[in-house]
């Protein structure tokens, strides 16, 4: 699936390296959950981890075609590394 950048979205990425975000959004177990930014856009989070098992929230949103555009990144928060970790158990 074709992933884009914005200047923007790259410049906000904090101690996460670009790498690492599209290591979690192609990695084999994703958690895709739908949400909505801080301005209320639409966007889909996918929950997942980096090739060395760093725990990640990638936002992105679905342009044209089969385009999405990464908005953000984040490690994730003890709460959600927990939720997480219980639906890796099922998969």
């Amino acid at each position: 699936m074709p992933y884009e950048w914005d200047d923007w979205a790259l410049a906000a990425l904090l101690g996460i390296e670009q790498f690492e975000v599209r290591q979690a959004l192609e990695a084999r177990r994703r958690w895709p959950r739908r949400a909505v930014s801080a301005t209320g856009v639409p966007v889909l989070t996918v929950w997942s981890r980096t090739a060395a098992g760093r725990p990640l929230i990638v936002a992105v949103y679905h342009t044209a075609g089969l385009t999405w555009k990464i908005i953000g990144a984040r490690e994730m928060a003890d709460k959600e590394l927990i939720e997480f970790s219980r639906w890796e158990e099922t998969q």
